[in-house]
């Protein structure tokens, strides 16, 4: 059978396709804008006559109807991290939530700590010789792929064809459906004063021919503001979004001065706008990798130079970072922060960099605190802190006492707690 033929063999309405998902089945999804709408759409139509299923996925961007507490005996969605379609599912607690790093959610898929029956997910058109990409999140997909009972593709002309190993080939799908809607957009945060002021502090950090992971959020975009001026900058990360390609667009990025795959951009997912998806569509610049080499610290961590930038809900004295929950309560997941920071640790020039406003609820709270809330979710460890930025300014960490530590960030936090934190950095013997 030739190839178009096996294509269309395997072509049908979104309706039919999710009939390959059976009772106690494990649905892996992946990351962002990844996530199939038809497919998903269509799984949640048929969800009451299924049971036992399970969704996992990073990051869900739409809140499709499976995500229900009132069918969770049906399909119930699984976090490896949280959003705003999932995070209120996750404190009420009919939401499941899988801790993880990121980098290692193909190694527990591969070692079945993770089942994958089946795969769901967005992808190119195919190519001559048979080939998808999976161009918008390669993540963990790729492991699940080759685990799968079954796996299905929504193909769509809007998705990018991307170079990098993120390729499907038609022998290894069970069943497609196909659509043209625009890939799903995600807009720019907005930029306040405080963001813009700590966006100015790391762009201080961050010299000509560095090599940056830059994430998603209003202070990672006003970071990206503020070099445009730079020169020769690289780029290793796991997102790329629109703020990478605005410094593509004005020559700030070059990758010319990477050492470990120079002349290359490298990330896991995309998350932006359709310009973004135009722009990766067969770009010899880009590739698109599972996260087990994106975020793998000891490859990234090759790159010289390599700028880490990532943000945190709340720090203590000791520089331990909860970045993921309000006490107890789960806001959205480690993801690749502790990745990352441990690889710009092991880089040679490295710097990784932890960024919050000192202040939350309209400055009646500090984000520095002697100890972390009860039961929040420790994310970057003490012994794996490096710089620290709020709008006040900078502390560096690494290599400090308990007592410097606790000074250098009181120095950097909203003057109207100062003078208590000292008090209770004193009371905790700091």
């Amino acid at each position: 059978m030739s190839i178009q033929a096996l294509y269309l063999s395997k072509r049908m309405p979104a309706s039919d396709a999710v009939g390959v998902v059976r009772d106690g089945d494990f649905i892996i999804v992946p990351t962002g804008v990844g996530e199939p709408p038809s497919l998903l759409t269509a799984l949640s139509d048929k969800r009451r006559e299924l049971h036992d299923v399970k969704v996992a996925q990073i990051l869900a961007v739409r809140k499709y109807d499976y995500i229900d507490p009132a069918t969770v005996e049906h399909v119930r969605h699984v976090a490896f991290f949280y959003g705003g379609a999932t995070r209120a599912g996750g404190q009420e607690g009919w939401i499941d939530f899988i801790p993880n790093h990121f980098s290692e959610l193909p190694s527990q898929i591969e070692r079945g700590l993770i089942p994958s029956d089946v795969v769901f997910s967005m992808a190119s058109p195919m190519d001559a010789d048979g080939y998808f990409a999976i161009s918008l999140a390669a993540d963990y997909t790729m492991a699940a792929i080759a685990k799968a009972r079954a796996v299905v593709l929504e193909v769509n002309p809007n998705v990018p064809f991307a170079f990098g190993n993120c390729r499907v080939h038609i022998s290894q799908v069970a069943a497609l459906t196909e659509s043209e809607a625009p890939v799903f957009e995600v807009g720019l945060p907005k930029i306040g004063p405080v963001q813009e002021a700590i966006g100015k502090y790391v762009a201080e950090l961050i010299d000509d021919g560095s090599t940056l992971q830059i994430g998603y959020g209003g202070i990672p975009d006003a970071v990206v503001m503020q070099l445009t001026r730079k020169r020769d900058l690289g780029i290793h990360t796991e997102m790329i979004g629109d703020g990478i390609l605005s410094l593509v667009e004005c020559g700030a990025v070059t990758n010319r001065r990477k050492n470990y795959l120079p002349g290359k951009m490298v990330a896991t997912f995309a998350l932006g706008s359709q310009k973004l998806y135009r722009f990766m569509d067969r770009n010899p610049a880009l590739e698109i990798h599972p996260v087990d080499y994106t975020n793998d610290p000891s490859l990234a961590g090759l790159n010289d130079n390599l700028v880490a930038i990532n943000a945190s809900l709340q720090i203590d004295l000791l520089g331990q970072c909860g970045s993921e929950s309000l006490g107890p309560a789960p806001y959205s997941g480690t993801g690749g922060q502790a990745d990352f920071v441990r690889a710009a640790n092991r880089s040679r020039g490295g710097k990784a960099i932890i960024v919050l406003p000192s202040t939350a609820k309209g400055d009646t709270l500090s984000r520095i605190v002697p100890a972390l809330s009860s039961g929040t979710h420790v994310t970057t460890s003490k012994n794996d802190i490096d710089y620290v930025v709020t709008e006040y300014g900078v502390a560096r960490l690494r290599g400090k006492s308990a007592g410097q530590r606790a000074a250098a960030l009181i120095a950097i936090a909203h003057p109207n707690f100062r003078t208590e934190l000292a008090g209770q950095a004193r009371r905790m013997s700091l």
